[in-house]
């Protein structure tokens, strides 16, 4: 499904907002940046990859914006060049996007991205002339930098998800003796599947296409693999019981929800063979930041001998992280653990909460990290 688009006129973005799943498919217009904060902060666009995709398109809006261009109040004058002033507003409305959801590195990345192909616009038309002084390449060809730079952001993560959904499920098949449906030729068995256990959301929703950790699940599920999944509920905001149950079941994947402190009992069971989870930010030692209540499914794979893999792209790897210590973690308003999805408060009125978005998995706990560009298996050096 399409979840992030840039608008027809270029000067907003569309998002299937992910707040209203699985009840009510909705897609919203957002054109202001108090509305694209809002949207990364409020979670109507989530998931790692998708909200870097998001950033990108964002500032390509802003930027097709300032085509008709309106100071911020206080943040910089016209009085320097054009280029000059769009690059000062555009850092402004970067830095504030940025701001919305500080532990993933994906929108400071794609932020950063976009303005740095304005930035190489600007000293193109600089360098062509350079015996006059404050040459300008034009706001229009600096917006227009920003938007193939966006274009470019998304279908790089295209492919990327392809890239990871292959070597994710090779791994797994090589894991479990598994062979593709094809290959079974007369001898193929319906009871033939690899039980999977996930949690929070890593699939289409959070990228663009097939997603990091559900990219083998569902790359597998067109070639005749089968899989059982288990997808942990994620509390407090659901996104395993409400987005990542919703893509599989609308895949005709066998599903199979549980409550978070479930994940245990099923591997017990000896019904899961294999962890797939997404993350936020990889530290450069390999401790990864992903949804909380991920460190606690990696100690119960590591209790129970289950491999746990980490999958995501390139752009999560964050080499100025040396290790997990230094990935800031997002703490959310109680409201979400006490009365978020009831009719009425579960917890008595006062009650003290400790909401944090994510934890820290550490690289002891990682069997290997897949991205576009292999499996990476310790020790973890980025």
């Amino acid at each position: 499904m399409e979840n992030i688009r840039l608008s027809e006129s270029g000067s907003s973005v569309i998002i299937l907002d992910q707040s209203l799943l699985p009840a009510e498919e909705k897609y919203i217009e957002l054109k202001t940046p108090e509305e694209m904060h809002e949207a990364i902060e409020k979670l109507r666009v989530r998931g790692a990859p998708a909200i870097g995709i998001f950033a990108a398109y964002a500032m390509a809006a802003l930027a097709h914006q300032m085509l008709k261009y309106k100071p911020i109040s206080g943040c910089c004058s016209a009085s320097g060049t054009s280029d000059d002033v769009f690059m000062q507003e555009m850092s402004v409305k970067g830095d504030y996007l940025k701001a919305s959801r500080p532990t993933a590195v994906n929108p400071a990345w794609a932020v950063d991205r976009v303005l740095h192909a304005a930035r190489v616009e600007m000293y193109k038309a600089r360098q062509a002339d350079p015996n006059r002084m404050n040459v300008n390449a034009g706001v229009a060809r600096l917006a227009e930098a920003v938007r193939r730079e966006a274009f470019a952001i998304q279908e790089e993560d295209k492919a990327m998800c392809r890239a990871i959904a292959e070597h994710g499920l090779n791994e797994v098949i090589q894991l479990g003796g598994k062979k593709r449906k094809e290959e079974y030729k007369e001898d193929y068995q319906e009871s033939d599947s690899i039980g999977i256990l996930t949690h929070c959301n890593a699939g289409p929703l959070a990228t663009s296409e097939y997603g990091t950790a559900l990219g083998p699940v569902l790359l597998g599920a067109e070639e005749g693999v089968k899989f059982r999944v288990f997808a942990d509920e994620t509390r407090p905001l659901l996104q395993g019981a409400r987005l990542t149950a919703y893509e599989l079941q609308k895949a005709g994947v066998d599903v199979t929800l549980i409550c978070d402190n479930m994940a245990s009992s099923v591997m017990k069971r000896g019904w899961v063979q294999a962890v797939f989870v997404g993350c936020d930010r990889i530290a450069a030692n390999g401790d990864t930041a992903n949804k909380i209540g991920t460190s606690g499914v990696a100690i119960l794979a590591k209790h129970y001998g289950i491999p746990f893999y980490v999958l995501g792209p390139s752009s999560t790897i964050d080499p100025a992280c040396a290790t997990g210590a230094d990935i800031p973690i997002e703490e959310r308003d109680g409201d979400e653990i006490r009365e978020k999805f009831y009719a009425k408060p579960v917890a008595p009125e006062g009650i003290k909460c400790f909401n944090p978005a994510f934890d820290v998995t550490e690289h002891e706990l990682i069997t290997a990290i897949i991205t576009e560009k292999g499996v990476f298996r310790p020790p973890y050096s980025f």
